[in-house]
C-alpha cells in the first residue's frame, strides 16, 4: 500500500493495491519477484518540500488493487481546490446559508501554518510511493486534508439528519486514510490534523451564533472580512524554498472573505437568519423534482463560478505583471509574495463573492 505507515509490501489485499518498484515491469506480488529486486540504494539525508525532489525522483508502482486505488484517489480529491469550490458552493445554494457560514476558515488557516511552523517532513520516499508531486513540496504535521474532512463532516452532523454521525465519520475517515495511501502523510499527521480540528470545533461551538450575527449585521464585517485575511496571508510564516502552502492558505482566505461580504451584502436587502434553531432543522425532504432543481442549481453555479475565476484569475495577473513589469511567460514571478497573494487573493475573493450574490440572482433569473 502506498502510505506513509506502512513501509514494506505485505500480502494482505489493502497492503498490496499500490506496489512498489523501481522497475514497474517488477510486479511484487509473488515471493520470487519479491526477491528478484535489487536493494535500493543508500537514501540521501532526508529534506522537506521542495528540496527533497531532486534526491527523489518519481516511483514507479504497479497498482494491484483498483478497488482501494480509486477509492482512496477519490477521498484525496475530497480535500482539493476542485471540491471546495463546487460541494461548499452547492451547501449555500441548495441546503442552507447558515451551514455554509460554518464552515470554520481558520481551521484550515491553523492547519497550514502550523506545518510551516513545526516543519515536520512527510513520509520518506523510498519506501513509500508518492501519488502527488504538487503537495510534496510542503510539509506534513498536520494533515490539513484530514483537518477539513473533520471539520465539514462534523460541522453537518450538526444539521441532525438520520445517520448523520456515520457519514460524518466515514467521511473523515476516508480522507484521513487516503492521505496515507498516497503517500503524503504519515498515521500520526492524520491523527494530528484530526484532533487539532476537533478541539477548534469543540472550542469555538459556543462562539459561533455570536460570530455569525456579527458577520451578517455588523458594519465593519466587510473591512474586516479584507484586512485581517490580507495581514494573515503578507505575514505567512517564511521559508527558505517556494511553498504552495502561503498560495493554499490564500486561496482558503480569499474566498472565505467573499463569501462573508457577500452574505453581508446579501442580509442587508434579505436578512438572514442566523439563529441556532433555524440552523437546527431536519435535512430536506428528496423528491425527483427537488432533485433536478437541485442539479440545475448547481450546474449553473459551477458554470458561472469556473467563467469568473478564469477571467479574474487573467485580469488580476494581467496587472499585477504590468504594475511590477514582469514578462507574461515568466511563469516563476508567480511565486513572488507581491504577486502570489494579491492574484490569488483577488481571485477567489471575486469566486466566493459571486457563489454568494451573483450566482443566487442567476437561479432566480432561471425560476430554480
Amino acid at each position: 500500500m502506498g502510505g506513509g505507515a506502512w513501509g514494506h509490501v505485505t500480502d494482505s489485499p489493502c497492503n498490496q493495491s499500490v506496489v512498489r518498484g523501481r522497475d514497474s515491469s517488477h510486479l511484487v506480488n509473488s515471493p520470487s519477484s519479491r526477491q528478484s529486486r535489487l536493494p535500493s540504494p543508500p537514501s540521501p539525508p532526508r529534506q522537506a518540500g521542495a528540496a527533497r525532489s531532486k534526491f527523489f525522483p518519481p516511483m514507479d508502482f504497479t497498482v494491484s488493487n483498483y478497488f482501494y486505488y480509486y477509492l482512496f484517489r477519490f477521498s484525496a480529491a475530497l480535500g482539493e481546490e476542485i471540491f471546495y469550490i463546487t460541494f461548499l458552493p452547492f451547501t449555500c445554494w441548495n441546503i442552507n446559508h447558515c451551514v455554509s457560514r460554518r464552515m470554520i476558515i481558520v481551521v484550515m488557516y491553523i492547519g497550514q501554518v502550523s506545518k510551516d511552523i513545526l516543519k515536520w517532513p512527510r513520509p520518506h520516499s523510498p519506501p513509500v510511493v508518492k501519488l502527488e508531486v504538487k503537495a510534496d513540496a510542503e510539509y506534513g504535521m498536520p494533515s490539513t486534508h484530514a483537518m477539513a474532512a473533520t471539520a465539514i463532516s462534523f460541522t453537518f452532523f450538526i444539521y441532525p439528519f438520520e445517520l448523520g454521525l456515520i457519514a460524518a465519520f466515514v467521511f473523515s475517515t476516508l480522507v484521513g486514510l487516503s492521505r496515507i495511501y498516497t503517500g503524503m502523510h504519515t498515521v500520526l499527521d492524520v491523527i494530528g490534523g484530526t484532533l487539532i480540528s476537533a478541539v477548534l470545533l469543540a472550542l469555538s461551538y459556543p462562539a459561533w451564533d455570536l460570530i455569525d450575527h456579527f458577520l451578517l449585521t455588523s458594519p465593519f464585517c466587510p473591512v474586516f472580512s479584507i484586512v485581517v485575511p490580507l495581514l494573515l496571508c503578507y505575514n505567512y510564516p517564511k521559508l527558505d524554498y517556494y511553498s504552495p502552502t502561503r498560495g493554499d492558505t490564500t486561496t482558503i482566505l480569499g474566498a472565505g472573505a467573499g463569501a462573508i461580504i457577500g452574505f453581508w451584502l446579501t442580509n442587508q436587502y434579505t436578512p438572514l437568519n442566523s439563529s441556532s434553531e433555524t440552523f437546527q432543522l431536519s435535512f430536506p425532504p428528496i423528491s425527483s423534482k427537488r432533485l433536478m432543481v437541485m442539479l440545475a442549481k448547481f450546474l449553473v453555479g459551477v458554470f458561472v463560478l469556473l467563467i469568473t475565476r478564469q477571467f479574474i484569475r487573467r485580469l488580476a495577473l494581467s496587472m499585477l505583471y504590468y504594475w511590477y513589469k514582469v514578462s507574461t511567460s515568466d511563469e516563476e514571478a508567480r511565486k513572488r509574495l507581491e504577486i502570489e497573494v494579491p492574484y490569488k487573493f483577488i481571485t477567489y475573493s471575486s469566486v466566493g463573492f459571486c457563489a454568494t450574490v451573483i450566482v443566487p440572482f442567476f437561479h432566480v433569473g432561471y425560476f430554480i
